[in-house]
């Protein structure tokens, strides 16, 4: 297999590396993307999501940024990144406006308006959802809207062992197993994009998928990158007994 350099390799193709593989090729016309996952788009874990995604998108519900914010700072007993907090409730009313333009079904009111929802913790109602397959499709928007873009060169199936280093100790590039022909590869790059979730499967019972298992923290640690918090794991606290099956955090919300 002919392996060429790109400008940026993404390793991971669920929601959060389609989206990054999206940012990076409309920024510039003339950067070029390897997108490295070990699955099929459409079977990365982002598809089990159901319940929504918050974010301040109607003007009716007696909410702002700033409550979301505050409602987001609180449910971290105080302990979250403020300035990451401010920057992410702006950029996730902007992303899920986004979405929609892209096509991702949010459920609607009978008036047309996107439905929203109470999650735990929020003092007002501004969780979106498509159903309860909110995740699919998410996920689905995200990753049609990237086959219009032919300088995202997909490598689906391919097992990313590390991280490459120049002689300065920056990434250069990473090493991948093609999982059907069992071949190792290096595929350069000027600069690399670790976007493979967490890694849940370190737990006896989770709601996570086979494919989540710290790969990507790992080989960053391995390559000298400082991990932060790694204490703090998100719970998903609702599941059925015994199999770690999910249950949608919106029965919680529902009461």
């Amino acid at each position: 297999v002919n392996v060429p350099e790109h400008d940026i390799v993404i390793v991971g193709g669920g929601g959060a590396g389609l989206r990054a593989a999206i940012a990076a090729v409309q920024a510039d016309e003339n950067i070029s993307v390897g997108l490295v996952s070990k699955v099929y788009p459409m079977r990365s874990h982002t598809v089990s999501a159901e319940g929504g995604a918050a974010g301040v998108v109607r003007d009716d519900k007696d909410d702002s940024l700033d409550l979301h914010a505050f409602d987001t700072i609180k449910g971290s007993d105080f302990l979250a990144d403020q300035d990451v907090v401010e920057a992410f409730v702006k950029e996730a009313r902007d992303e899920l406006i986004q979405l929609e333009h892209w096509g991702c079904p949010w459920s609607r009111d009978e008036d047309g308006r996107i439905s929203v929802r109470a999650f735990g913790g929020m003092s007002t109602e501004r969780t979106l959802y498509a159903a309860d397959k909110t995740g699919f499709h998410m996920l689905h928007a995200l990753f049609q809207t990237s086959l219009q873009f032919d300088r995202i060169k997909r490598y689906d199936e391919w097992y990313v062992t590390k991280l490459l280093l120049d002689d300065n100790g920056a990434a250069c590039g990473v090493a991948a197993i093609n999982v059907r022909s069992g071949v190792q590869h290096a595929i350069p790059a000027k600069a690399v994009i670790v976007c493979t979730g967490g890694g849940g499967r370190i737990f006896p019972f989770t709601t996570n998928a086979a494919i989540k298992t710290g790969d990507g923290m790992s080989m960053a640690y391995r390559a000298g990158c400082p991990l932060k918090d790694m204490e703090f794991v998100l719970y998903h606290p609702t599941g059925l007994p015994g199999t770690g099956i999910l249950m949608t955090e919106a029965s919680r919300g529902e009461g």
